[in-house]
C-alpha cells in the first residue's frame, strides 16, 4: 500500500451536528443548501448561512464540497446562478454537479468541479469529456464493477470518486421516476418519497397474489465495502464516498470511524479479515437495510435486496431519555429533564441537536447536591458532560 496514495474519505452531512460527529475521521464533507439539492429535506444550510458553515468545516481541517445536483429546469436557472455565486463567496472547495448549466456557471466562477454520479459516467471517454469541461473529479456510476473502475482509472488522469457505503437506489445512478409517478414528487428534484421502501404485493395476470420472501420487493440493501478496502485502494480510487446526508450523527460518527480505521490499517500493513469483520459488526449497529457489495463484483441478484425489511435492520436502536434544560460550562454539567425514561451511571448516551453531537458514558448524576447512582423518569438531574451541549438538545440511551 505504500506506493498508493491514501484515498480521501468524504462524508455526507446536513448540519453542524453531523460535521461534529464525523470531523475526527473524515477528510472532507459534502452537503447542500436549501436550493437545487437531491435532498430537499436537508434545508438546515441556507444560502445566507453557507459562508459561516463552510468556515466551520475549514476550521475543523476538512474540505467542503457543495452538491448542486438536482434537475435544473428553465424556471430554476436563476437559482443556479444564486447558488454558484454564494458558493464562490463562501469559498467551497468544489461544486458537485452534472447539469451543464451548473457546470458552466461553476467554471465561470472559478470553482473546482466534481461531476455527480447523476451524470452516470461509466467509461473513460465520458470522464475525459467532463475533464475537457474543466472537471477535476468524476463521481462514477454506482453500477460499475471494481474491474471497470480499475480500467477507467488507468485510462484517464481525472480524479475518481466512488461510493463505498450507504443507501443504494433501485434506479440507475438514482435516475428514478417512481416517486414522481406515484405521488407527483420527483426524486430528481430532491423530493423522493422512497416508494421503493414501501410494502408491495405482486399480482399475477389472473389476479392471484404471488408468494414472495417478503413485501419490500423493491428495497435494495445498503452498500458496504468495509471488507474490501484494500481492493478499492489498489484500484486507485482517489476518494471514498459515504452516502448519508439524511442520517443522524451517530451513524456518521460510526461509519466515518470504521472506514478511517480501515484505511489507516491498510497503509500501516495490519488490515485483516478479523478487523474487517469487527468493523462490519459496528456498522451493522447503526441504521442499515442489510449489506451488500452492490455492483462491485457483478450485477446483484436477490441477494442485493432486502424484501423482509424496508427500513432499519439494525437491532440497536437509540432510546429517547430526556432533554437538556441548561448547560453550565463552569461545572461541565447539564441540567436534564428525563421525559421518557431514567438513566444510570455507566449508561452509553448520545446528546444531539442541530449543532451538537456528543457520545459518552454517564459519569456522574446529581440532584440537590447529592450524588446518585440512577435517576428515574420525570426527574431533573445534573449530568456531567464532556463537551458543550445546548438547551433543547435531546438525550438518548444506546
Amino acid at each position: 500500500m505504500q506506493e498508493k496514495r491514501k484515498p480521501e474519505l468524504i462524508m455526507g452531512i446536513r448540519n453542524l451536528a453531523g460535521l461534529a460527529a464525523c470531523a475526527p475521521y473524515a477528510d472532507a464533507v459534502y452537503f447542500s443548501t436549501d436550493l437545487l439539492s437531491l435532498r430537499a429535506r436537508a434545508k438546515e444550510i441556507s444560502l445566507e448561512g453557507l459562508g459561516a458553515f463552510v468556515a466551520e468545516v475549514h476550521a475543523r481541517g476538512l474540505r467542503a464540497y457543495l452538491a448542486v445536483n438536482s434537475t435544473v429546469n428553465e424556471a430554476r436557472l436563476e437559482d443556479a446562478s444564486s447558488v454558484i455565486d454564494a458558493a464562490a463567496k463562501a469559498g467551497v472547495d468544489a461544486v458537485i454537479a452534472w447539469d451543464p448549466a451548473v457546470i458552466l456557471r461553476a467554471g465561470a466562477a472559478g470553482l473546482s468541479i466534481h461531476i455527480s454520479t447523476q451524470a452516470n459516467v461509466t467509461n473513460h471517454e465520458s470522464a475525459e469529456f467532463y475533464r475537457g469541461l474543466g472537471a477535476k473529479r468524476i463521481v462514477l456510476s454506482r453500477e460499475l464493477s471494481l474491474a471497470e473502475i480499475r480500467e477507467i482509472k488507468k485510462k484517464t488522469e481525472v480524479e475518481i470518486e466512488a461510493f463505498v457505503h450507504g443507501a443504494m437506489c433501485m434506479a440507475v445512478s438514482g435516475r428514478c421516476h417512481l416517486s414522481a409517478y406515484v405521488l407527483g414528487r420527483s426524486g430528481n428534484c430532491g423530493e423522493c418519497t422512497q416508494p421503493c421502501r414501501w410494502e408491495w404485493t405482486l399480482h399475477g395476470e389472473n389476479g392471484i397474489v404471488a408468494e414472495s420472501r417478503g413485501r419490500y420487493l423493491l428495497s435494495a440493501k445498503d452498500l458496504c465495502m468495509i471488507e474490501h478496502v484494500p481492493e478499492l485502494i489498489e484500484a486507485g480510487i482517489d476518494s471514498f464516498k459515504v452516502e448519508g446526508r439524511l442520517r443522524d450523527p451517530s451513524y456518521l460518527e460510526t461509519v466515518a470511524r470504521c472506514y478511517r480505521h480501515a484505511i489507516e490499517a491498510c497503509f500501516a500493513g495490519n488490515y485483516s479479515r478479523e478487523l474487517a469483520e469487527d468493523w462490519k459488526e459496528e456498522l451493522a449497529s447503526v441504521y442499515n437495510r442489510g449489506f451488500s457489495t452492490g455492483f462491485y463484483f457483478g450485477v446483484p441478484g436477490l441477494e442485493g435486496f432486502s424484501p423482509e425489511k424496508g427500513m432499519n435492520a439494525s437491532e440497536q436502536k437509540k432510546k429517547a431519555a430526556g432533554v437538556v434544560m441548561n448547560y453550565y460550562p463552569g461545572q461541565q454539567a447539564a441540567a436534564v429533564r428525563l421525559l421518557e425514561r431514567g438513566i444510570k451511571l455507566g449508561d452509553d448516551i448520545i446528546i444531539e441537536g442541530s449543532t451538537t453531537y456528543l457520545r459518552q458514558k454517564v459519569g456522574s448524576l446529581l440532584k440537590a447536591g447529592k450524588a446518585l447512582d440512577a435517576a428515574g423518569q420525570g426527574e431533573v438531574v445534573g449530568l456531567s458532560v464532556e463537551a458543550k451541549v445546548r438547551k433543547n438538545d435531546r438525550v438518548y440511551i444506546l
